[in-house]
């Protein structure tokens, strides 16, 4: 079974533009990525998969592998099929390029246990929210989970509402999924629902089509660069850390 793992890389982030470039303790923030990854010794291939030059010379300047994609995707998922299309892969992994902190072990929570060709497979990864401002922060996707894993549904808002209990967990995605093709071609080939603009949330695609996918829980302390202040946020941890 082959499964390769592909880091998404984008400059033009609209609320903060030329992140992967951004330096953490002397390295790029892809370049954490991308080491981090690499140690998961299930991978066949680790690959940086970016539409800029800029990001194309820093990989190849710290000897990472990265193949140059069209500039017209509109989200990550995209992007991940183009790769698809490019190199045979049983499982592709998608690591978000802004996670500098991503655990390899959590990594390998996802990673599947056999081949299945002939369904669409999705798994992802998801965290117990535990600090009050990042479950309101619009930015940090959250999700109802159901049985098996089962996602019901997501949204940029804290859900489920603590009407009748307040014994649950809020739960957070983090940004490890794993695809077969299957998933990949059938994402890229279907059209955004209403419900996926409205919370602008990739994944809401598959559920909308009454497609199951499923989140592992993971124990990380990974936190997605999404702002400066996410940034300030992962150097400190990065240097408490190296202390």
């Amino acid at each position: 079974m082959k499964i390769i793992a592909i880091i998404p890389a984008r400059y033009a982030s609209t609320r903060f533009p030329g992140k992967p470039l951004v330096d953490i303790c002397g390295k790029p923030m892809i370049w954490w990525v991308y080491n981090r990854v690499s140690s998961v010794e299930e991978f066949d291939d680790v690959v940086v998969a970016t539409d800029d030059e800029r990001i194309e010379k820093v990989c190849k300047e710290y000897d990472m592998k990265v193949i140059m994609t069209h500039n017209n995707h509109p989200n990550h998922i995209s992007r991940i099929q183009e790769v698809s299309d490019k190199i045979q892969s049983d499982y592709y992994i998608c690591v978000n390029g802004d996670e500098p902190l991503i655990d390899p072990i959590s990594v390998k929570r996802i990673l599947p246990k056999e081949k299945n060709n002939d369904e669409i497979v999705f798994v992802g990864a998801r965290r117990k929210l535990t600090n009050p401002a990042e479950t309101i922060d619009s930015a940090n996707i959250k999700m109802v989970i159901g049985e098996n894993n089962l996602c019901m549904y997501m949204s940029r808002t804290p859900i489920p509402y603590p009407k009748g209990t307040l014994f649950f967990d809020y739960w957070k995605y983090v940004g490890i999924e794993c695809f077969n093709k299957k998933a990949l071609d059938f994402f890229v080939n279907t059209k955004m629902g209403n419900i996926e603009k409205v919370e602008d949330i990739d994944h809401i695609r598959f559920l909308e089509n009454g497609i199951k996918i499923y989140f592992k829980e993971v124990e990380s302390e990974s936190l997605s660069v999404d702002t400066p202040k996410d940034l300030e946020k992962v150097i400190k941890i990065i240097e408490e850390k190296n202390e």
